[in-house]
């Protein structure tokens, strides 16, 4: 049985999906608390509204997690810190973050007031920011092939 050569495939440290797994929540969330306001607005059932928030909630919860392993995955690969857009991803990251925590807190509001206008456009955005964070994520791992089982 032949043995891996871990450095052949240009990572300092074996690699492992737990940053891409643990990511792929955030994406899930935020995007699913978007669609959710949107039925909110359509429908105007409360139960909507409060899907919503327990969605950012846990959006905001993996986003967290998912940032703990993306820094140990930083720190420790060598390649990744040599990759031409790290910190773009961060601060897309950053800014998902950010805007979710707010988010969080207008949809704390009563009623129609947690949605609209302020709760869905930040949904909104912040489900555009996630995505787009996420592809960045994706392409800066497959080029320095980080985080490829």
């Amino acid at each position: 049985m032949a043995q891996r050569d871990v450095h052949a495939i240009g990572t300092a440290t074996p690699p492992h999906p737990i940053h891409t797994l643990l990511a792929a929540f955030p994406l899930a969330f935020f995007t699913t608390a978007f669609l959710t306001d949107l039925t909110y607005v359509n429908t105007a059932e409360m139960q909507w509204a409060n899907f919503s928030v327990w969605l950012i909630t846990g959006g905001l919860i993996m986003t967290v997690f998912a940032a703990i392993a993306g820094i140990v995955d930083y720190a420790r690969n060598r390649h990744l810190r040599r990759a031409p857009r790290p910190w773009f991803h961060s601060l897309l990251n950053l800014a998902v973050l950010v805007l979710g925590t707010i988010n969080a807190f207008v949809h704390s509001r009563d009623a129609w007031t947690s949605v609209m206008p302020t709760g869905i456009l930040l949904s909104a955005i912040v489900a555009v920011l996630v995505i787009a964070a996420s592809w960045t994520g994706v392409s800066v791992a497959h080029r320095t092939n980080a985080g490829v089982a």
